[in-house]
């Protein structure tokens, strides 16, 4: 780390003062983004989605419960993975605590995966979490919103994420969709959906770690998410239990001895929970 220049208070304040105004600007930028959000067009949804709850069949309608807002967090949990993705893992950490919140402005949260229900519920207990999560292992969501890809897709060396195409590292990837629900008729709309980077706002973690002299510290990582782990395992530090790491793109050794990830400089910003970090953070 670079020792940084040591001044007087006076000095600091100055600093601080000028660094202040370029915060109340990015918050300004910040608010009126927002309000950019919320007036986009809305697209109707006419397919019928039913996943799998741990009460059995739930459609898409009845995960809104008695709001007129849902936001799905598309989480990383393949059909055939012994546990859910770490990088989604830490994000969902953030989002628990949300839910009462949520709440009391009209809002539902639910997370989807494909991995079947029985996994779905294993993990969550594991994790401690009490959101929401369902499956959707038997209906075609999470392709439909570009969060799953088929062995097809991936073979064609690149897939339509984040509204792109390029090589992936996984069959799933992380992202967030919006819906609304008409309280009169019951339509449904698709309103907003975030992926890669554009989900960087739901981790506080990396709020904080942004306010310190070391920030994230992820530059000499292979890729930007390598650290993370499940949080019953910072402390065990006890082997994932996919050996293969599914969620991740692979990492190999270079001549030199230093560990890089095939994915990089493939020009896609797979985002955070993905953890492939080929667009480094600046």
């Amino acid at each position: 780390m670079t020792t940084r220049p040591i001044v007087s208070k006076s000095q600091w304040t100055e600093a601080r003062i000028a660094l202040l105004a370029k915060e109340k600007e990015l918050t300004r930028q910040r608010d009126e983004l927002a309000r950019q959000r919320r007036e986009l067009p809305w697209v109707k949804v006419d397919q019928n989605y039913v996943f799998d709850g741990p009460d059995g069949k739930v459609a898409l309608g009845h995960l809104f419960g008695d709001r007129s807002q849902l936001i799905v967090y598309h989480f990383m949990f393949g059909p055939d993975w012994a546990e859910g993705c770490p990088s989604c893992s830490y994000v969902c950490d953030h989002l628990d605590g949300t839910l009462s919140h949520l709440a009391a402005r009209d809002v539902s949260l639910v997370a989807v995966s494909r991995a079947p229900v029985s996994k779905i519920a294993a993990f969550k207990k594991r994790m401690g979490w009490r959101f929401p999560w369902v499956s959707s292992h038997d209906n075609a969501f999470n392709y439909d919103f570009h969060v799953s890809f088929t062995p097809e897709e991936r073979a064609k060396g690149g897939v339509y994420y984040n509204y792109g195409t390029a090589p992936f590292p996984s069959e799933e990837a992380p992202g967030a969709s919006v819906f609304y629900k008409d309280p009169g008729t019951g339509e449904i709309f698709h309103t907003y959906s975030a992926f890669s980077r554009g989900l960087d706002a739901l981790l506080g973690t990396y709020v904080l770690l942004d306010l310190t002299p070391k920030g994230r510290d992820e530059d000499h990582l292979p890729f930007s998410m390598q650290w993370v782990r499940h949080h019953d395992r910072y402390e065990t530090r006890a082997a994932f239990a996919d050996a293969d790491k599914p969620y991740w793109p692979k990492v190999e050794l270079t001549l030199a001895g230093t560990a890089m990830s095939v994915a990089a400089g493939s020009g896609l910003d797979c985002g955070p929970s993905c953890g492939c970090g080929s667009e480094k953070r600046k």
